[in-house]
């Protein structure tokens, strides 16, 4: 099955692993020469309440699909640049005008810090320092309909933080609204995931198991607890029709009505195995749920559960929460696990596994893993709905190494990842000495067209973070000590 390329639209419409903060975390149109083909394929449609889809989020839209409509580095020798900001970047975003919003956790001190950067060369123009809080809290974020970071930091404090110039033609960053979350989130407690619903209003979930909806225009704030023992260690995910959530134990689909107070519309409960694994941050599934389909981009939710020996894509329906299909995957490489994102378009899922990545630290909680250790396993699987929709079919499973988020240009039907090679070929164990190499993926066989190594070495660790296209075809990809700037021509 071929995926097709996807028009531009216009602008109206996971964790991964931003955890090194213990270390110690434009317009949309494709850019010229990328000439789409006719038929799109479907991804979520556009948020009005979010940014420019493909650079909004981390996982490209607030349906978590990961995929872009921007084409990514085009034709020409491959250069890269790590831009030093002495800071892991998980969150690597783009407004309408063209400009990076990265949130990073400074190395020393660990206090999360915005930065803007140029989008020329990757500079930072200016900084806006966030309150300190968990290790999960802050990591996730969102650009809005006017390029605002919408960001929960250390005080439990709902921001929107602007960028423009000031009087002298400097760069500023601000706060432009507030609203504290103190009374729905305790103190011991952290938001991990928030989203826009489709009313301008944001979900958010927290690290023990709060689902909440806010309205920072009035002040509203509405929750409900999940069921005692489950935490959600992930992102979240929203469409029209209402926010997935996958804790350590089930997911959710929930909706909210006028008055904003959420529901659970359906719970899938799934296999999250005998405890923790290497290369997972907590006991459950690492999925940020992933909305896709072949009618509405919404049709189907998709995760990978946490079974002991094989994991499996688990793929439901979102009208209902019915299953569609649980298939095995990441089995040629032999590591069953994945702390990411599955990436959906259309009737395709690809599943990048993360068993035995070695995450420099763990969150608070995160308990052992069983076994205590591992090599680095990686695998990336693709499977296919079947048009019907009545079960799933492997396409193609490898054994290849992604060390980050991949992300699918529906521009030019490519997948974008970064893969840590073995410093000895032929092993599968890690070291601070190992290289790192960005690589085009054809999706139709899983097969590496294109690859450029861009460093060596643990400055260059991707840490399973995700990279972003940026409007003028530059690979932004967060690593422990900054960006990677990956381009061509």
């Amino acid at each position: 099955m071929s995926l097709p390329s996807a028009r531009p639209r216009a602008r109206r419409r996971p964790l991964v692993a931003a955890l090194v903060s213990a270390l110690a975390l434009a317009a949309t149109a494709v850019p010229a020469g990328a000439a789409p083909a006719a038929d799109p394929t479907p991804v979520p449609p556009h948020n009005p309440y979010a940014g420019p889809d493909g650079t909004a989020t981390m996982h490209g839209d607030t349906g978590s699909s990961d995929t872009t409509p921007l084409a990514g580095p085009g034709a020409g020798n491959l250069a890269s640049k790590r831009v030093a900001l002495a800071s892991a970047c998980p969150t690597v975003l783009v407004g309408s005008d063209g400009y990076p919003v990265v949130l990073c956790t400074p190395i020393f001190g660990q206090v999360p810090t915005v930065h803007l950067l140029n989008p020329a060369d990757g500079s930072s123009l200016t900084t806006l320092q966030l309150t300190k809080g968990s290790l999960l809290g802050g990591v996730y974020a969102y650009l809005d309909n006017e390029d605002r970071l919408v960001v929960v930091d250390g005080s439990r404090s709902l921001l929107r933080v602007a960028h423009r110039k000031d009087a002298s033609g400097a760069w500023r960053l601000s706060v432009d609204r507030s609203l504290s979350l103190a009374s729905a989130v305790p103190a011991d407690d952290a938001v991990t995931g928030l989203s826009p619903d489709w009313r301008g209003r944001v979900w958010f979930a927290t690290g023990n198991g709060v689902v909440g909806l806010a309205d920072d225009r009035t002040g509203q704030v509405s929750t409900l607890r999940l069921p005692a023992g489950e935490r959600v260690a992930n992102s979240i995910s929203t469409a029209p029709e209402g926010a997935a959530v996958t804790s350590t134990h089930a997911t959710y689909l929930l909706t909210a009505g006028a008055d904003g107070t959420p529901a659970i519309a359906w719970r899938q409960a799934y296999d999250r195995g005998q405890a923790r694994k290497p290369g997972l941050l907590s006991w459950g599934s690492g999925s940020t749920p992933t909305f896709l389909g072949p009618k509405t981009g919404t049709d189907y939710v998709a995760i990978v559960d946490n079974a002991d020996t094989t994991v499996r894509l688990k793929v439901y329906r979102t009208d209902g929460g019915a299953e569609i299909c649980s298939v095995p995957v990441l089995r040629a490489s032999g590591g069953p696990g994945s702390e990411n994102s599955p990436v959906g378009a259309g009737n395709s899922v690809f599943v990048a596994g993360t068993y035995g990545y070695p995450y420099p630290a763990l969150p608070d909680g995160a308990g052992p893993s069983v076994p205590s250790s591992a090599d680095f396993a990686g695998g990336l699987t693709r499977v296919d709905i079947r048009p019907d929709g009545t079960g799933c079919a492997t396409v193609w499973d490898n054994a290849l190494r992604s060390a980050a988020v991949p992300k699918l240009s529906t521009a030019t039907n490519t997948l974008h990842t970064v893969v840590r090679d073995p410093l000895i070929p032929g092993t599968r164990g890690t070291g601070i000495l190992d290289p790192y190499r960005y690589v085009q993926i054809d999706p139709e066989t899983g097969r590496v067209t294109r690859s450029k190594q861009v460093g060596v070495g643990s400055l260059y660790d991707t840490l399973q973070m995700a990279g972003t296209v940026a409007p003028d075809g530059a690979y932004l990809q967060g690593t422990v000590t900054g960006v990677l700037r990956i381009t061509a021509g």
